[in-house]
């Protein structure tokens, strides 16, 4: 029995002392957090963890300096702090990472007012990191030879924090957290209705990958469905003072276009910012803010060309980035919090809507609903659950704060001590970015153990499973095993960032990816992966590679690694 169908299995006729509906960011440090309390906790997505908007960010966790625009310095202020305590709490998987925002005459500000802003940003974040910089266009051509200078004004240059590895391995961990607690945690698992009688919540879930139906009861319900928080709260007569509307925002792969470790930020031409965030061998162009009515969303042909033109209007390349260039995409909503009182208000000033979060309880049906919410803040929001459901009348222990974080010093000390003295970062060629010690330290912490150890016994463990995946053999094994993958979407884009990183046609030509479905789907791999490679998603990718006028993709950067600045 798979670590998937045993947890279904205890969820099934269970009564727990809360149940979570949602498993992005909200619902999985909720679990966590409840979990590692004593509580009995059961948590469910109708899709995979962090499958929808905690799978679409940017990878940023910061303070919101673009929040001071709108005055919100309570807002900044408080996630400032809670970067500074990821970072302190996750030194491998969070690093500080510099901006340098250059500022031309499409911008709203000048430099010396920028800098003014940021010196304020990094006083309000208790000057944690390292302080700001007002640069001349000339220093800014010296650093970043990429960015475009004959037009600029100047720029600056701050700091805030990145996830090394993608976001949606990130809330991962959480789920590992909450299911090393004892949780039960369930992927493709909706909940179909629930009734309250006798001060129990009696819910009927459903199995949307096979269609089986499960039954459970919880005294407490927690309503984490990010962008469908309203339609849940609809179904089962929940009235609140919130609602969510929803913000779009798409980003674009490409290969990489600086050298350095460094987002370049930008005000596109209707004054938005808008970034180049590294990722490994690629940089990640985005995001744009739109307001949609549907969470459900694509790169449409006009998202893709605005962003490319914005782009290449502020770099100096020997040739412009292209639709041929793109790699993969990335396109998702924020769900912001408005009240409901505001009734159309929210449409007129639509890019200062606060991007804070929000709970409500109904103490009357023992129904927690989370608004909004991010990355940075995701540890309050674990504690502000805990606090809920104390008052809701669950009993929790002291809290140990060993729900998140990574493992001590000395324990990451002898992990890097056992890896080198197997000599493990010479088995194989090392990446451009990192150490593969590096990597599976970051990624898995104390598991990370025992991949050593099956490294040891077959040194083929430390092979790539696919080429310029960054992700070995033994990874593979671990995630078999530990991570309910139930589709292969899971592995190649949640799990890890293989479909980010990797082109459709890569991926799929890969040699590597039908042994990847043989351990992970068994007797399923070909059904599975059929269900992957589909003409639709074949179609959507070339879309996204092709140009408006129709003709067939070429560019001279394509697929040929980073693009070259102009000399």
């Amino acid at each position: 029995m798979g670590l998937r169908d045993s947890n279904i299995a205890k969820l099934d006729g269970g009564t727990f002392d809360v149940l979570i509906i949602g498993g992005g960011i909200n619902g999985a440090v909720s679990a966590a957090a409840l979990a590692s309390r004593g509580a009995r906790v059961a948590v469910i997505d109708r899709g995979d963890f962090a499958g929808f908007t905690s799978m679409q960010s940017s990878n940023l966790v910061w303070g919101g300096f673009k929040y001071l625009e709108n005055y919100e310095l309570k807002l900044v202020r408080d996630l400032c702090k809670s970067r500074n305590h990821l970072i302190k709490a996750y030194p491998a998987n969070l690093k500080e990472i510099r901006f340098l925002g250059a500022l031309d005459t499409n911008s709203p500000y000048k430099p010396w007012f920028a800098g003014l802003g940021s010196t304020a940003y990094w006083i309000i974040g208790n000057a944690f990191t390292k302080p700001p910089k007002v640069l001349s266009a000339d220093r800014i051509k010296k650093l970043e030879p990429a960015v475009r200078t004959d037009n600029l004004l100047g720029g600056i240059e701050y700091s805030d924090a990145y996830i090394v590895d993608n976001d949606s391995r990130f809330v991962f961990n959480f789920i590992r957290s909450a299911l090393n607690s004892g949780a039960v945690c369930a992927n493709y698992v909706e909940l179909d209705s629930a009734e309250l009688r006798d001060g129990m919540w009696h819910a009927t879930l459903r199995d949307t990958d096979t269609g089986a139906t499960y039954h459970c009861t919880a005294k407490v319900i927690v309503n984490a469905a990010g962008p469908f928080v309203d339609r849940v709260n609809e179904a089962h007569d929940i009235r609140t003072d919130h609602k969510i509307v929803f913000s779009k925002g798409i980003h674009l792969i490409v290969p990489r276009i600086a050298d350095n470790e460094r987002v370049l930020a930008f005000f596109d031409d209707t004054q938005r910012l808008f970034y180049v965030i590294p990722m490994g061998p690629r940089s990640v162009i985005g995001t744009t803010d739109e307001r949609v009515v549907d969470p459900e969303t694509q790169v449409t042909d006009a998202d893709r060309d605005f962003l490319l033109e914005q782009i290449n209007e502020r770099l100096a390349l020997k040739e412009p980035l292209t639709p041929a260039d793109i790699i993969s995409s990335r396109s998702g909503v924020r769900p912001l919090v408005v009240e409901k009182t505001r009734g159309d208000a929210e449409e007129a000033d639509w890019t200062s809507l606060s991007r804070k979060h929000s709970m409500e309880v109904d103490p009357a049906c023992n129904w927690i609903t989370i608004f909004g919410g991010k990355l940075t803040d995701c540890v309050n929001v674990g504690h502000e659950v805990c606090d809920e459901v104390i008052d809701l009348g669950v009993q929790l222990s002291k809290d140990k704060h060993s729900w998140y974080g990574e493992p001590p010093k000395a324990t990451r000390d002898e992990f890097f001590r056992q890896a080198r003295l197997m000599g493990l970062d010479q088995l194989r060629k090392r990446s451009a970015f990192e150490t593969l010690s590096t990597r599976l330290w970051r990624r898995y912490g104390l598991r990370a153990f025992a991949m050593l150890e099956a490294i040891r016994d077959d040194p083929a463990m430390a092979d790539d499973v696919i080429a310029g995946a960054d992700y070995v053999r033994a990874e593979l094994f671990y995630a078999a095993q530990t991570e309910m993958i139930t589709k292969l979407d899971d592995f190649l884009r949640r799990r890890s960032k293989i479909a980010l990183v990797l082109s459709y046609d890569e991926i799929e030509g890969a040699k590597g990816l039908h042994e990847a479905c043989r351990l992970l789907f068994g007797d399923a791999a070909q059904e599975r992966y059929d269900e992957y490679f589909t003409p639709e998603r074949r179609a959507e990718y070339e879309a996204l590679r092709q140009p408006i006028d129709g003709t067939p993709p070429t560019s001279p950067n394509a697929d040929s690694g980073t693009p070259q600045p102009a000399v």
